[in-house]
Parts: structure tokens; C-alpha cells; sequence
């Protein structure tokens, strides 16, 4: 099997399965528990966090350990604007985020909160000026995907943040899910984020494990209350396997980012030249200039389930442009903010590395998607 769809999971690193074990047999009490063997855990679980705090330049205290990316972009987006809402009631984020930041936005706009969506050009792109035209006195948050999930799309981030931090008093949140790992991304006072959301499964970690960063002590309401864990914001028993392995997987992908980056530059980039040379037949969504592991393509007048069906009928595995979303039937709202031409909307295909992929599968990729075409479309 080839598997191309790690930007809907990844294959957890051994090293990674085998730290959560081991830290499930041999350091189980409960890190909030006064005796000895619960300092013990919990000075593991404060190893974690500080591991995770250098990894993003912020201190051990402003990083909270989540159930994944959507918990992280919840916990940002409701924890931000229900706190500041004595500023202001006006939020900003764009038109291709992930539906965990899209339906967030969505329920606060029920509540009253006044909600701008930042458009994007034909390669997935906001307008700096037209963030900056948007941003006013009681603007409280602006959310942002450092990179689009469905094509790959690499957001300005550093342009947008001084932007936000010179024009308004918002604070800047960033979902770097599907850009951690392949992307520089860090805490860069002015020049960067005030919130970092990721999710674990995407960097060859465990499913359920995330974490929310933040640069500096933010007024943010709590997203669980209970027992006051997680320096009160998120309530209950820290689950410290998970946020160790977790803490194992951000240093591999961290200690691996420049290699792995150039590995999956070379791969899209060939087959982003590999499908050009079948002319009008694909259209190709993503770019050069866009993120090194995704490449989202569409062949003309074809479904996209139709083409997966026949590449896995051949040991390949990919999926629709966005797999939190591939069982539904509607186009997806990204594929609709980039006006995709309508003979290629409904076939929307994505192609996603990961660390465990080689140069002998994107060769074989290419012989195998060769037989795809001459089979459906005869070419």
C-alpha cells in the first residue's frame, strides 16, 4: 500500500507508541496527587510541556495539553471572544479554514458577535489589505490556518500579525495543524501569533493528543472547569501518556523539519510537472509556492470517489480535499472561495506526504496514476 493521505492522519512513530506504553506501565498516579510517586509523574508531565515550550519559544506556563485541533481551536476561539467581549464583539478569520474554526465562528455569530471572512485569491491567499481594511478599535480575535488543509495554501503569517498587533488590539490565533513539522512556526513577539493550536495525529503522534500554545499570559476564559488543572483553564486529570508521547513526536518532527521539508518539496514539485504533462485533463489547485506535503489536483468531468476507487483498487491511498469532510456530498467551501471551473469542482483530489513515505512511491504513483487515466479517461 501507498499511503498519501497524511494530512487526514499519520502512522504513529514507534518511538512514540513505545513512550506512551512505557509511561502508561510505569508512571500511572495522577500527576495532581501529593505523594511521591504523583510528583513523579507530574514532574514528567512538566518535562513534556517544557520540551513543547522551547519547540515553540514560550514559556512551560502557557502551554495546555488538548484532545487535538479542533479542542485547540475551540478552546482559542470561544476562550478569547467570551473573555474580551468588553472590547468588542467583532471577529475575523477566512474563508477556507477548517470547519472547527469555520463553525466556531458560526455559533459566536448566533450570539451576537459580528464576524468578518477574509477571501482569497486563486492560489488559496488572503489580501494583507484587505486584513488590514477589515481590523477596527473593538476587532477582539482574528483566527488564521498557517496552512489550508484541503490545498495546501500558505498564509502570510508574519506580514499578518504586525498588521494585527500595529492596527488593532485583536489577539492573533494560528492554526498551524497541518504546517507544524513542515513549516517554520514559532512565537516571534510582534512578528507572530498569540495562540498556536496543533493536533498530534498530523505529526506521526498519537490520535487525541494536542496541545494550545500561547506567547504571553492572555485574559481567556476557561474551556473545562472542575478541578483546576491545567493552570485552571482546562479542567480535569492531565492524561500524561499522551501528552509525553505527544511531547516525543513534536521533537522528531521539529529535529526533522528541514529534512523532511526538502523531501516532500521535491516530490510535489515533480508531480506538479507530472500532471501538466496530461495538459487540459487535470487542473492543479495547489502551487509551488504553497505547502511541501499537500498537492491537490482534479481531473475534468469526474468525481472525486471515482478516482479514489481506482487508485486504491491499486494500492493507493488519497482523498477528497478535505477527509473531515469527504463523506458528505456538497462541494467543499474551499474548492468554492477559490472558484474552481466547474467541470473540475466535483473531482477534487489530495495527495499528502508524511515521514514514512519514499522516492520509489512517487515513482510508482506515476506509473500506477498512468494506468488511471487511460482507464477513465483514455488517455
Amino acid at each position: 500500500m501507498i499511503y498519501f493521505d497524511n494530512s487526514a492522519t499519520t502512522k504513529a512513530h514507534d518511538e512514540v507508541l513505545q513512550t506512551f506504553v512505557e509511561v502508561n506501565k510505569n508512571y500511572y498516579a495522577n500527576p495532581a496527587s501529593i505523594h511521591a510517586f504523583g510528583v513523579e509523574v507530574n514532574e514528567l508531565l512538566d518535562a513534556a510541556r517544557s520540551q513543547i515550550a522551547s519547540i515553540f519559544n514560550t514559556k512551560p506556563e502557557y502551554v495546555l495539553f488538548t484532545s487535538g485541533g479542533t479542542e485547540s481551536n475551540n478552546f482559542a476561539i470561544f476562550g478569547v471572544a467570551k473573555a474580551n467581549q468588553h472590547i468588542g464583539k467583532h471577529i475575523i478569520t477566512t474563508e477556507i479554514e477548517h470547519a472547527s474554526v469555520l463553525e466556531a465562528y458560526k455559533s459566536l455569530e448566533k450570539e451576537g458577535y459580528e464576524v468578518d471572512y477574509l477571501s482569497v485569491n486563486k492560489n488559496g491567499v488572503i489580501s494583507l489589505d484587505e486584513l488590514r481594511e477589515k481590523l477596527r478599535k473593538d476587532t477582539i480575535l482574528v483566527t488564521m490556518m498557517h496552512v489550508n488543509n484541503e490545498m495546501g495554501a500558505i498564509q502570510p503569517i508574519e506580514e499578518a500579525a504586525k498588521i494585527i498587533h500595529e492596527h488593532s488590539r485583536a489577539i492573533f490565533h494560528v492554526d498551524a495543524v497541518q504546517s507544524f513539522g513542515k513549516l517554520n512556526i514559532q512565537f516571534n513577539g510582534e512578528a507572530g501569533p498569540d495562540i498556536i493550536s496543533i493536533s498530534g495525529h498530523k505529526i506521526h503522534g498519537l490520535k487525541g493528543t494536542g496541545i494550545i500554545a500561547f506567547q504571553r499570559k492572555l485574559n481567556i476564559v476557561p474551556y473545562i472547569v472542575g478541578g483546576g488543572q491545567e493552570f485552571g483553564l482546562r479542567s480535569g486529570t492531565v492524561a500524561v501518556p499522551q501528552a509525553v508521547a505527544l511531547a516525543k513526536a513534536c521533537r522528531i518532527a521539529f529535529e526533522n523539519l528541514q529534512e523532511n521539508h526538502g523531501k516532500f518539496t521535491k516530490w510535489r514539485d515533480d508531480l506538479i510537472d507530472y500532471f501538466k504533462t496530461f495538459g487540459n485533463h487535470i487542473y492543479i489547485l495547489s502551487s509551488k509556492e504553497g505547502a511541501p506535503h499537500i498537492l491537490s489536483f482534479s481531473i475534468r468531468d469526474l468525481k472525486g470517489e471515482v478516482i479514489i476507487n481506482a487508485l486504491q483498487k491499486r494500492g493507493v491511498i488519497v482523498s477528497t480535499s478535505s477527509a473531515c469532510s469527504s463523506k458528505q456530498k456538497k462541494t467543499s467551501h474551499v474548492v468554492e472561495a477559490l472558484k474552481v471551473d466547474p467541470h473540475f469542482k466535483e473531482g477534487v483530489i489530495r495527495i499528502s506526504f508524511g515521514a514514512k513515505n519514499t522516492e520509489e512511491e512517487i515513482e510508482q504513483f506515476k506509473a500506477i496514476f498512468k494506468d488511471v487515466m487511460k482507464e477513465l479517461k483514455g488517455v
